[in-house]
């Protein structure tokens, strides 16, 4: 799951909304923004997270194949590569 946070300052926003969407689809992530200061969206990332794993049931599995994992992380690196690690800022 990918959390944009700070929403409450978007004159102060350095990826849009569409860029946050973006590489949340090329990475196979859920996407939500939410603000901790107002804390709009907050809960809701929780909620969407555990709906998430219950429809996935492999989610729930300890110790998935160390192969799969080093595929999710070198999918994800490359894909914060082409952003220019903008993604977490």
């Amino acid at each position: 799951m990918l959390v944009g946070n700070k929403v409450d300052k978007d004159d102060e926003r350095t990826v849009t909304r569409e860029e946050g969407l973006a590489f949340a689809q090329e990475s196979g992530c859920l996407f939500l923004e939410s603000s901790a200061k107002t804390r709009e969206n907050v809960e809701n990332c929780f909620e969407e997270l555990v709906l998430k794993i219950l429809e996935v049931p492999s989610l729930l599995e300890e110790g998935s194949s160390s192969v799969v994992k080093r595929n999710i992380l070198k999918k994800q690196q490359e894909s914060h590569a082409k952003y220019g690690g903008r993604c977490c800022q």
